[in-house]
């Protein structure tokens, strides 16, 4: 049975004689230096009492923050992602008896300033029972170089179909459709693309032996974009 010749007719995917069409994709791949960069920082304590435990713990946190906001504009943000206090049982002996407790925050950092990093990462695993995780390298969620890869993107697939109808001896008409297949790759928090080896130090007594600020070579971070997109073209002369 055949549709009435009002009604609208489904689109032909393959295009017509009279209006073929050509599908492409277009792609770009950028690669450009960092943004910011995260690390994180765990503050460990242990007590034989609860008290004792939370105590030290809570001293550490602090000055491990305002360390961190010693730092100033360079610091981009700071935030504290968990806390436990933990006891830890005897092994040996009748019945549940704890031997001591054990504490830990654990606090994340953003930092723009790369130079500052390094020196703030050097002093934090200065500290007692003080972990740095990190770097995490990474570009901003606005940063403008996602909008640059998409442009390119679509720049591309453009001349990718030109190309093709200019082999066919040929124009371009219209475009059809163009679809974002979202592969935009820059890095995400919790998706460490690069990592500085974790370190656990305790600082000496005494004299002076305040480390050497590290030297960090930031890693290069590589932006995709990729696009479909459909076009009409005149008819060729085959």
């Amino acid at each position: 049975m055949t549709a009435p010749a009002d009604e609208p007719q489904p689109p032909v995917p393959y295009g017509t004689p009279d209006a073929p069409r050509i599908a492409v994709r277009g792609e770009a791949r950028l690669e450009v230096d960092p943004e910011i960069a995260r690390i994180g920082i765990t503050v460990a304590a242990r007590g034989t009492d609860r008290r004792t435990a939370l105590d030290d713990l809570t001293r550490r946190n602090a000055t491990v923050l305002d360390l961190v906001k010693s730092y100033g504009e360079a610091v981009e943000r700071l935030e504290t992602g968990g806390f436990s206090i933990t006891p830890e049982l005897t092994k040996h002996g009748r019945g549940e008896r704890v031997h001591r407790y054990h504490g830990r925050v654990n606090v994340t950092a953003e930092l723009a300033d790369f130079t500052a990093l390094g020196e703030l990462t050097t002093r934090l695993a200065d500290l007692d029972l003080t972990r740095v995780d990190g770097p995490w390298w990474a570009l901003r969620p606005d940063s403008p170089v996602h909008r640059k890869a998409r442009q390119q993107a679509v720049h591309e697939a453009v001349q990718r179909a030109r190309e093709y109808a200019e082999a066919l001896g040929t124009t371009l008409a219209a475009l059809v459709e163009l679809a974002d297949i979202g592969a935009e790759n820059a890095q995400t928090y919790g998706a460490p693309q690069s990592r500085m080896r974790s370190m656990s130090f305790a600082a000496g007594g005494g004299e002076d032996t305040t480390a050497a600020p590290l030297d960090l070579e930031p890693q290069r971070q590589t932006v995709y974009a990729q696009v479909n997109a459909r076009f009409t073209m005149a008819p060729p002369r085959l």
